[in-house]
């Protein structure tokens, strides 16, 4: 497949796409893993980046050792997003999970806003 990608001239947007890809289904898992397990999953974002780094490393083939690279990287990444995406719940800018208890549920700096109440 390399070969056919780079005799076309192809293997820059196919890697640019897959990347675009990876990066887009990351940003889903970091949100519903946040949801249903908290930041405890961030775990499992370092053993698939750990993983996906080792694959890099050990694919011989160019165009798959970069897609894993990209992966392995990008669960790194997700590591400092679900803790971040635990902060934007906080704030109220995503649904929290009401089967679930928070940190800062006990935070007397988080206002909770009585729908009842006229503002």
């Amino acid at each position: 497949m390399t070969e056919f990608l780079s005799s076309y001239g192809l293997f820059g947007l196919a890697v640019g796409l897959a990347t675009f890809l990876v990066i887009g289904i990351f940003h889903p898992l970091v949100i519903k893993g946040e949801y249903y397990f908290g930041v405890k999953i961030w775990k499992v974002f370092l053993l698939m980046g750990i993983a996906g780094c080792f694959l890099a490393w050990w694919i011989d083939n160019l165009f798959w050792s970069v897609i894993a690279g990209v992966a392995g990287f990008s669960s790194l990444w997700s590591i400092g997003e679900v803790f971040e995406q635990q902060e934007r719940v906080r704030k109220g800018w995503f649904p929290r999970n009401p089967k679930r208890r928070y940190p800062f549920d006990n935070d007397t700096t988080t206002k909770k806003i009585n729908r009842d109440t006229k503002l």
